[in-house]
């Protein structure tokens, strides 16, 4: 008698699954491949799109300050015949530009360091302490946020005229600060919370006391955060106009915004339009080259607290 050997599968009274059934998986969802392309796709012609409409007025701006005013208007689109590097010499000097701009350089020199200063100090301890009072003074900053500014207008141009400080550049550089902390406490309470407290602790251990532990040890770990607000407190503060509007009214006091609506409001029918293009373009550089310099740590700042 002769006998057979059966496989395991066919004693069980299954079927052995062919070869190339055990060699290759499941064949890729043709469809979700193709949904992922088009959605591709579509995001990079919004980005292209979004960029388009952002640097085509910053470009269209920088042309036009080149031209004369004959070319302005009469073609708005074109190249400059030749490059009109004396509206930048004029609005610099006979605009009065070159004191605007560095009265604005003093102001928000002075608020950007002391709204930093002040603002890490107080993120620090409410992200750091507990104690009585902690989460109400947090939600006080946070209430700041949402408080509009112009209802604080006339009564703040009186308590300054009180005090002494109004038409100066500290009352503005006191008005900027306090403009600024509720959004840069906010900020950066979130990131020192999300640093690791293992290195203050060590800090400690080693004899580092609270004020040599946040300069030396917490504050370089918080540099990505501090870039990242301090560029926005730094936007807020440059293109700031309602405030030294009211504050601000001496005309040799006067910050690069409201210069560029005095040249403005001056042009009548005969202005120079060149000149006052070539301005808007000294106030704009600054904070263009500043985000561009910096914004490698603007988007890690913005991401840390995401990621572990």
């Amino acid at each position: 008698m002769k006998t057979t050997e059966t496989s395991p599968a066919a004693e069980l009274g299954g079927e052995r699954p062919p070869a190339d059934a055990e060699k290759t998986g499941p064949a890729p969802a043709a469809g979700k491949s193709g949904e992922g392309k088009v959605l591709n796709v579509f995001s990079h012609g919004m980005l292209i799109l979004w960029a388009f409409m952002v640097v085509m007025p910053l470009l269209w701006a920088v042309m036009t300050s080149f031209k004369t005013d004959r070319e302005i208007f009469s073609s708005p689109w074109s190249l400059p015949d030749s490059l009109q590097f004396g509206n930048w010499t004029r609005a610099w000097s006979q605009a009065h530009m070159s004191d605007y701009f560095l009265n604005t350089l003093l102001v928000v020199g002075g608020s950007l360091l002391g709204t930093m200063l002040l603002g890490s100090m107080a993120a620090y301890v409410l992200a750091r302490f507990e104690f009585p009072g902690n989460r109400f003074i947090y939600y006080l900053f946070v209430g700041g946020m949402s408080f509009p500014i112009i209802l604080a207008l006339v009564p703040l141009f009186y308590v300054m005229n009180n005090l002494g400080l109004g038409n100066t550049f500290h009352g503005l550089i006191v008005v900027y600060i306090a403009y600024s902390l509720p959004f840069t406490v906010f900020f950066l309470t979130s990131f020192f919370r999300s640093l690791p407290t293992s290195v203050a602790e060590a800090a400690f251990l080693d004899g580092a006391s609270h004020t040599r532990t946040f300069f030396q040890v917490m504050l370089p770990m918080a540099k990505p955060g501090l870039i990242s607000v301090g560029i926005f407190n730094f936007l807020g503060q440059w293109n700031q106009y309602m405030l030294p509007t009211v504050l601000n009214t001496e005309p040799e006091k006067k910050v690069l915004s409201q210069g560029l609506v005095q040249l403005a409001v001056s042009q009548g029918y005969k202005g120079d339009w060149s000149g006052l293009f070539a301005g808007l373009v000294m106030a704009m550089l600054p904070v263009l080259a500043a985000y561009i310099v910096f914004q490698r740590q603007v988007v890690a700042g913005l991401t840390a607290g995401a990621l572990k």
